[in-house]
């Protein structure tokens, strides 16, 4: 954007009523124009959240009992089962203390851990992996479970499960607590769904649930953990997306297609956000990301919707290829955030 005019007319755009995206309405009025939560518009707009727009049509697929699709851990079906919803309606900014939401939390705490604690796609350690935990825990933060021991437990392990501490090799299965080479095998974010090296997408959920945690979950291994993420993604230019690729020759091409909901994959966006709430907007290793964004804004100041799951979930979010508020909402709060001029 060219003029504080062009911002307006943007923000403008984000903030108008909307029975498709009320999502997007709040979030602005909360996190870029700073409201407090009992301003009597941010209520409102809270409200219309669970009455129009995709909350409401991803809760009338929940079962009474919490889940949705079948019992259990919820990771299948994928996009339907219950993880995914508890992820989604978070980002979508659903009131944590609704019923239906608050039973989905339960849920997921009571059915979607593995015994030492961290959440897992199979509720056993084989179905441990970071990006999984990592949207997960920032989720649960986010509707409001940061008081339930379950919720620290699994931010523990999160943070620990990255250092190393107190797990033992995948190699030694006779020690109580070990990594799987099915799964997290190693510290350091190293997966085997990434052959066996370390993941930059399991460590960018990883670092953003970190940053969501209080003071009061904030153990030596944590801080250790926030440091070790931060220093795995700034290792690399961020909008080269260059990290260890598995068994790709080159990076996926959705680190470069921002997109709403986000599930596993991560996108340049989401690692400036991921590190910019950690303090990092100004490290100069982020320029070249930063300019990435800013060239994918078009004339009127918004950002085009690029990766999508429409047609895989419950509700369909905005059209691909078309004008986003989402990925403008999500643009706009990064930049905002680290003062970067647009």
């Amino acid at each position: 954007m060219s003029s504080p005019s062009a911002f307006d007319q943007t923000l403008a755009w984000l903030l108008e009523p909307d029975e498709a995206l009320p999502s997007v309405r709040y979030l602005a009025l909360r996190e870029l124009l700073g409201l407090p939560a009992d301003d009597p518009q941010v209520c409102a707009a809270h409200g219309q959240v669970m009455h129009a727009g995709p909350v409401p049509r991803i809760l009338e697929h929940q079962a009474a009992e919490g889940y949705w699709d079948k019992p259990g851990p919820g990771y299948a079906d994928k996009y339907t089962g219950t993880i995914w919803q508890v992820v989604m309606l978070a980002q979508l900014g659903a009131d944590g203390a609704d019923p239906r939401v608050r039973a989905a939390g339960e849920y997921v705490l009571s059915h979607s851990r593995a015994p030492c604690g961290g959440f897992s796609m199979t509720a056993t350690a084989g179905g441990l992996i970071h990006c999984l935990q990592g949207n997960l825990c920032a989720a649960l933060l986010d509707l409001g479970w940061q008081g339930d021991p379950r919720l620290a437990e699994a931010v523990d392990w999160l943070a620990r499960s990255i250092t190393g501490e107190g797990i033992a090799s995948s190699e030694d299965s006779a020690a109580t607590v070990h990594y799987l080479r099915s799964a997290n095998c190693a510290p350091g974010f190293c997966c085997s769904g990434n052959d066996r090296l370390p993941c930059a997408w399991g460590a960018v959920k990883a670092v953003i649930a970190l940053g969501k945690a209080p003071e009061s979950l904030r153990t030596p291994a944590f801080q250790a953990a926030i440091r070790q993420g931060a220093a795995f993604l700034l290792s690399r230019d961020p909008a080269a997306a260059d990290y260890p690729a598995g068994y790709a020759a080159k990076p996926n091409g959705s680190w470069f297609k921002p997109g709403m909901p986000i599930g596993y994959v991560a996108d340049v966006l989401q690692i400036l956000e991921a590190l910019s709430a950690l303090g990092f907007g100004a490290d100069p290793r982020l320029q070249n990301a930063f300019d990435w964004l800013l060239s994918k804004q078009d004339a009127q100041g918004r950002w085009l919707m690029e990766y999508t799951y429409n047609g895989k979930t419950w509700a369909d979010i905005e059209a691909k290829g078309q004008p986003s508020k989402w990925v403008t909402l999500r643009a706009l709060r990064v930049l905002q955030h680290c003062a970067v001029p647009t």
